[in-house]
């Protein structure tokens, strides 16, 4: 499929992902059965064609629409070096919003100029990291990081880019835990309250700080375009306000991220009317103040690596509890994906190993930690399981790896890349041996 129709289809969930003569899952063209063989489970493997299809498809949306724009991804969705050599090599610029970010950026030989650092309550030592660096810029987000930016500044000589993170007020139709938009939120300036006035005023007066431009993001999984309208418009405004009346070198707004993506067959429309509406919103809203469009930036995370992701589990146990529930157990949980936990997220799966098989009644997927929550699907439809069936849960590539933990002491997956019929490793499976390895006895 070429990229620049990438983002227009509206696909199930799993149509990226074919069948072979077996009827074993195919992912990036390797075989689902062979990977684990090779890596063992859980696995999480990604189809990295799908994942520079989607980038290039990015690009061509705004090529297309003909603005000057850059394309950030958001490392929070998924940080490996792979991903962010990945990201550079298809020209995006790559967001942290942390020291360990920001490390494993330029480990992966991303230059520090194109990275760009967000946060709440950056460090001294984080922002220190980021100016010593040559960071490309700094998403300024309240204002006792403006007084530790101007310090840092100082006594380092150096200068460096900043965008003002604004509170629009918009509030995306989302779940409350990844709404950032309204004014009831811990990020950024509030624009009701005239908080971004005042981070004008004061941000003119460090000399070493070049204000570049506006910032705001309103949350994650979005698919209701109207939210981006309301906040291109608003942000125009702001961006003319912080332009002509305080005279400040604007020239670059962000609009964000928070692409919703497809988890089931009921999620709905195509990343690409987002983009569109986003661009199309920003170019009304500067014309009606005769105004030309500034740079363009957004910040997609989940929607360039989340489709691209399977998460690939044995399975173990089985329980039938009749006129209840059925239950299937496999050998990860809420350690190496927490969403449902966290969100109440849904997610569609199959059998790799037998990918083509009808399914017989709604089984449950329990992961294997000592939490009655640790679920990972409720209720699929699914072929009656056998252990050692190899359960691939779809569209986990955001938000996953990432957000993996040891609870129970359980060791994180190991990542591959998959890409015309060969796979890579690009994170190591742990061992119980590196999960108590920062562990210091009593004697």
């Amino acid at each position: 499929m070429k990229s620049e129709h990438l983002l227009d289809v509206r696909p199930r969930v799993d149509a990226h992902f074919p069948r072979d003569e077996k009827g074993h899952l195919l992912i990036g063209g390797v075989s689902a059965v062979d990977l684990v063989a090779q890596f063992g489970t859980p696995l999480i493997a990604y189809d990295e064609g799908l994942i520079r299809d989607t980038i290039r498809a990015f690009h061509r949306v705004f090529q297309d629409e003909g603005v000057p724009y850059q394309i950030s991804y958001a490392s929070k969705a998924f940080c490996t070096m792979a991903i962010c050599q990945l990201a550079h090599e298809e020209g995006l610029g790559i967001d942290v919003v942390s020291g360990g970010e920001l490390y494993t950026a330029l480990a992966a030989g991303v230059p520090a100029s194109k990275l760009h650092m967000h946060g709440n309550n950056k460090t001294p030592e984080e922002l220190e990291y980021a100016i010593e660096s040559g960071i490309g810029a700094v998403i300024v987000d309240n204002f006792d990081e403006i007084d530790l930016l101007a310090d840092i500044l100082q006594e380092t000589g150096r200068t460096v880019d900043v965008l003002v993170r604004v509170a629009p007020g918009v509030e995306a139709h989302t779940h409350d835990y990844i709404s950032t938009g309204q004014q009831d939120s811990k990020f950024g300036f509030d624009l009701a309250s005239h908080q971004v006035e005042e981070a004008f005023s004061r941000l003119k007066e460090v000399e070493r700080a070049r204000v570049i431009g506006v910032h705001a993001h309103i949350g994650s999984q979005i698919f209701d375009v109207e939210g981006f309208r309301l906040l291109a418009d608003r942000m125009a405004g702001v961006y003319e306000d912080g332009l002509r009346r305080f005279g400040l070198p604007f020239s670059v707004l962000n609009l964000g991220g928070g692409f919703g993506i497809p988890y089931t067959d009921e999620d709905a429309p195509p990343v690409a009317d987002l983009v569109r509406g986003v661009i199309r919103a920003a170019k009304a809203a500067f014309a009606a103040r005769g105004m030309d469009v500034p740079v363009l930036w957004i910040e997609p995370g989940r929607s360039i690596v989340g489709p691209a992701g399977v998460t690939l589990y044995r399975v173990g146990s089985r329980k039938v509890i009749p006129g209840v529930r059925n239950y299937v157990a496999i050998d990860g949980g809420m350690t190496d994906n927490p969403r449902l936990a966290l969100y109440g997220a849904k997610y569609h799966a199959c059998y790799a190993n037998r990918a083509a098989d009808p399914p017989d009644r709604p089984w449950s997927v329990a992961g294997k930690c000592c939490e009655s929550g640790d679920m990972l699907i409720w209720d699929l439809p699914l072929p009656d399981p056998q252990p050692g069936d190899l359960l691939a849960v779809f569209a986990t590539g955001a938000y996953t790896y990432a957000m993996a933990s040891h609870y129970n002491r359980i060791p994180k997956p190991a990542v591959v890349f998959c890409r015309d019929g060969e796979a890579r490793l690009v994170a190591r499976r742990e061992t119980w041996a590196d999960v108590a390895r920062l562990d210091v006895p009593l004697r």
